[in-house]
């Protein structure tokens, strides 16, 4: 009796609504299950009908890019080396004389001309060496005129056979001592004067000052290493730079049949040119540490932008070639095919075409096989490009931005159109 007023009590109508929900779940969960499978299933059919869509818009809609046209030009092949500038000539003035330094006619810095003076060294110790050596040769000069009036006597003395041949002799030998001695007096004097010209120092060239390396007031020397200035010629200069030794081929070639090899110097951002000049020589051997061989050109630099052991980017021109095809580099591709480029047909889809590739300069570069001039090929957008994508050639406005060519026609065309004319 009391199992049965159990089981009537929970199944009775004081149940809860836990377990009058949990009762319904059971009778019913085939419904459930029912009614969540076709849920998913139409989440997944609505899903995949919109990712079709817009996969298909996406296909269809032309892919914004930025194109060039291939052209034919006369292309200038350059070789390119870091260089350092060299004086052509760099002279250290240094006394011939030792003396005290009187005084200095130049300022640190400035541009002296050749045969200027530079220094003067006191003059006074050899001004009395000139006149102590032209003391001496009066004095032969006297000796010998006396000799040779008494060898004349001697010889009208020998004739009317007076005297002895010896004593002639004798005084002819003397005559000769006395002729010997005076030419080393005029050799003492020249000395002493080339002493008094030693003591103006004059420039050798034409050139640019360094700093004073002694004081006036200081005795110098000829053993001085240090000099008393130094010079350096800066018109013409120089410049020595390496180039690798693999394009010695095309070099020597052009440099032994004579052609004038152009070359620029530039600063060492290569954007600003300093000087013009052409090439000078090639060293005889190649440097087996680096692979390369130093070369020297020579500029005019008149307006002196070159200066002594500065470093700057160098270009020779080698060769031109005529017509060539030329693309920018921008445009050139590189992936599991080689390099290659995006090429817009005339219907504005996309082909690829491997190419060959010649010199570069600057921001083109040359085709030696691939495309032909008139095509256009990408600059800008080719990362999302494949064989025949759609694509819409942009242009960039003033601003730099890309615009449709179709946008950049229509808004030309409604500001070319007038307004109607009032009635």
């Amino acid at each position: 009796m009391k199992q049965t007023a159990k089981l009537e009590t929970s199944t009775g109508p004081h149940l809860t609504k836990i377990q009058r929900f949990s009762h319904f779940i059971r009778r019913h969960w085939v419904i459930f299950i029912v009614t969540g499978v076709i849920i998913i299933v139409g989440i997944i059919f609505i899903t995949s009908n919109m990712t079709g869509k817009k996969s298909l818009d996406g296909n269809q809609r032309p892919q914004p890019v930025t194109a060039l046209m291939t052209n034919k030009t006369d292309f200038d092949v350059y070789l390119k080396g870091l260089g350092t500038v060299i004086p052509t000539n760099t002279v250290t003035v240094k006394t011939q004389v030792t003396g005290q330094l009187m005084s200095v006619h130049f300022k640190e810095g400035q541009l002296v001309n050749k045969d200027d003076l530079i220094a003067e060294i006191d003059p006074r110790p050899f001004q009395v060496q000139l006149m102590q050596a032209e003391g001496q040769l009066a004095r032969d000069e006297a000796f010998l005129k006396n000799a040779e009036s008494d060898l004349a006597i001697y010889k009208q003395l020998l004739a009317q056979d007076s005297i002895a041949v010896q004593q002639v002799t004798t005084q002819d030998s003397l005559v000769k001592q006395y002729i010997g001695t005076i030419e080393t007096d005029k050799g003492q004097i020249a000395s002493a004067k080339l002493q008094l010209i030693y003591c103006r120092i004059i420039s050798p060239v034409t050139g640019r000052v360094g700093l004073r390396q002694v004081d006036p007031g200081n005795t110098v020397q000829i053993t001085d290493p240090n000099g008393i200035v130094i010079i350096t010629q800066l018109q013409p200069i120089t410049v020595v730079f390496p180039l690798p030794q693999d394009n010695l081929t095309i070099l020597m070639k052009r440099w032994r049949a004579g052609t004038n090899l152009p070359t620029q110097a530039y600063d060492q951002e290569g954007k600003v040119l300093l000087a013009s000049g052409k090439l000078l020589a090639i060293d005889n051997q190649i440097d087996t540490t680096t692979g390369t061989v130093k070369l020297k050109a020579i500029f005019d630099n008149k307006d002196n932008k070159l200066f002594p052991n500065q470093f700057v980017n160098v270009r020779l021109k080698v060769d031109t070639l005529r017509n060539a095809t030329v693309i920018p580099t921008a445009a050139v591709q590189r992936g599991s095919i080689g390099t290659f480029a995006y090429v817009v047909k005339d219907d504005k889809t996309i082909t690829v075409k491997t190419l060959k590739l010649g010199p570069a300069e600057g921001d083109n570069v040359v085709v030696l096989e691939g495309v032909a001039p008139g095509e256009m090929v990408v600059t800008v957008g080719g990362d999302k490009l494949r064989e025949g994508t759609k694509v819409e050639i942009m242009t960039p406005d003033s601003k730099g931005a890309s615009v449709s060519n179709e946008k950049t026609n229509t808004a030309a065309g409604q500001k070319n159109r007038q307004p109607p004319t009032p009635k």
